[in-house]
């Protein structure tokens, strides 16, 4: 199975700016962090793990938003603006052409809504995997689980830190492994 058959996939987790309530008048929700784990589902195992940090244009990284994520402004800061982010994806983890996963829609919808206001081109193939729903039928469970009571149920360690955007992609890929395992993973059209 080569790449273009789903060989590699790429999980990725993003952290946004947020707050405890409302955004602050004038600021969205920006992507601040791009996670991504490289998973080749052929050998069984996550091959590579990357971090992009992306400077938000159009909000500020609150307090909350620190201890949630760890992430500070200074941080973000040091950041590539999220076109440079999405070009990066395009260009080193060939995102246009590769499956890519994520836990929940969030990530999905926050890339496609960041897009839309510009100039950013959306760098993702459509071939994109829920991979919370696949996890809720794999394991026939009623409710739809966070990333880390997926891994409780899993019975899989939580590596890192919970909320950094590389390191929940790298245990969504472990859960991506355990499902394809139990054969509970979707297969790519």
């Amino acid at each position: 199975m080569d790449e273009e058959r789903g060989r590699l996939l790429n999980v990725v987790d993003v952290e946004a700016t947020c707050w405890a309530g409302q955004a602050p008048p004038g600021q969205v929700n920006e992507i601040i962090e791009i996670g991504l784990c490289v998973v080749d589902v052929v050998a069984g195992e996550r091959v590579a793990k990357h971090r992009i940090l992306v400077r938000p244009a159009r909000s500020k990284v609150s307090a909350f938003c620190t201890e949630l994520t760890g992430l500070t402004q200074s941080e973000v800061d040091t950041g590539v603006s999220f076109a440079e982010a999405c070009a990066l994806l395009a260009r080193e983890h060939q995102a246009a052409s590769r499956v890519w996963a994520s836990w929940g829609d969030y990530d999905r919808k926050q890339f496609a809504r960041q897009c839309e206001r510009g100039p950013a081109r959306y760098p993702f193939s459509g071939r994109h995997i829920n991979a919370k729903a696949a996890f809720t039928d794999a394991y026939d469970l009623r409710k739809r689980p966070g990333m880390a009571h997926a891994l409780t149920v899993a019975g899989l360690p939580l590596e890192g830190r919970h909320h950094s955007g590389a390191d929940d992609a790298w245990n969504i890929g472990a859960l991506v492994l355990d499902m394809n395992r139990r054969n509970g993973w979707p297969q790519p059209d």
